[in-house]
């Protein structure tokens, strides 16, 4: 028997935090980017991706390229590349590289997000 995808509120089983990186003075009148600071935490679902040449080249190189699902709300709709995830129950970090909304309806934003980089 196949085995179905998951829709809807329950396939949501992750919490992940984003986080946006702070901009603190330097003590000489300059402004520098400081430590990421957490905004929310939002029920997601992370699926890794599969299949791709360019996402096989990324895994050898200690990559993993994952699809975050997250409902759109005011809030999340906020989220740039810029701000980054972290899955709240593993402590593991991603990048956020690009934010759609596939159904172009507002239910839910995806975004391809990368495990294993450096911010």
């Amino acid at each position: 028997m196949p085995m179905r995808k998951r829709s809807g509120t329950g396939s949501l089983s992750e919490r992940i935090t984003f986080q946006v990186r702070g901009v603190v003075p330097d003590g000489y009148g300059n402004d520098v980017t400081g430590p990421f600071a957490d905004q929310f935490t939002e029920p997601a679902r992370l699926a890794p991706r599969l299949g791709t040449e360019p996402v096989i080249a990324a895994r050898l190189t200690g990559v993993q390229p994952f699809l975050l699902t997250i409902r759109s709300s005011t809030r999340t709709r906020e989220i740039t590349p810029a701000w980054r995830a972290v899955n709240a129950r593993t402590g593991k970090t991603y990048n956020i590289k690009t934010i759609v909304n596939p159904d172009e309806r507002n239910a839910y934003l995806e975004m391809l997000v990368v495990e294993g980089e450096s911010s």
